[in-house]
């Protein structure tokens, strides 16, 4: 059975990102998250020198980027135009960070694709996630992103049961998102374009576009 609410064309513009050359093979977008690295290692040989720092291997940083002193970024990573890495941030690697994007203090990234215009400015933990445009995390709000019983993940839809057969994925935020502060994305957690989640939240499975998740169980339309 398919799910096209939660196609990658459902919850993504890939316009808005470099990953397009990957998403647009995956009709889900979590079946992207292993080609992640190779993508980043591909895209980063082929970017022009004169445009982009290569501090050291594996690592592009556009010339723009505005990164304050104080954070750590291993590779395989891009960082794209106007992004600002701010103190303390910490990416692990393999992380495509787009276009105007905030990685705030504190922030730790880890197998992401990030699209441009994405904000995780303030004690932001996203592993294993992909976050649409212009989509935002509130400050502490995070993305569990491993069950705690270490099973294979899979995204509840409605009383369907999507697997994934990842053992790490955290979220995937459709475009104009908005995650309030002290969130929680569990593993599996799905995010329809323009949706809002409440602050303290603790999210689960798959939310429809246009929609407030308030708790479980309790989801309006946007009016």
């Amino acid at each position: 059975m398919e799910y096209p609410a939660l196609f990658t064309t459902a919850l993504l513009d890939l316009t808005h990102t470099t990953a397009a050359p990957l998403l647009e093979k995956a009709q889900y977008p979590w079946q992207a998250l292993s080609g992640i690295g190779a993508l980043i290692r591909a895209l980063g040989e082929a970017l022009p020198a004169g445009e982009y720092h290569h501090p050291e291997e594996l690592v592009w940083i556009h010339k723009t980027v505005k990164r304050f002193p104080n954070n750590f970024i291993a590779g395989p990573c891009i960082i794209g135009p106007e992004t600002e890495v701010r103190p303390g941030a910490f990416i692990r690697g393999n992380a495509l960070v787009g276009a105007g994007c905030v990685v705030g203090n504190s922030t730790e990234l880890k197998n992401v694709i990030l699209f441009d215009s994405v904000q995780v400015p303030h004690y932001n933990y996203v592993g294993d996630s992909i976050l649409g445009y212009k989509s935002h995390m509130g400050a502490g709000s995070i993305t569990s992103n491993v069950k705690s019983d270490k099973t294979l993940v899979a995204v509840a839809a409605g009383d369907s049961r999507i697997e994934t057969g990842l053992k790490k994925f955290g979220a995937v935020l459709g475009d104009h998102v908005e995650v309030g502060c002290g969130s929680v994305l569990n593993p599996g957690t799905v995010v329809g374009r323009n949706s809002r989640v409440y602050p303290l939240s603790s999210v689960r499975g798959a939310v429809e576009a246009d929609s407030i998740y308030k708790c479980a169980g309790e989801i309006a339309a946007i009016r």
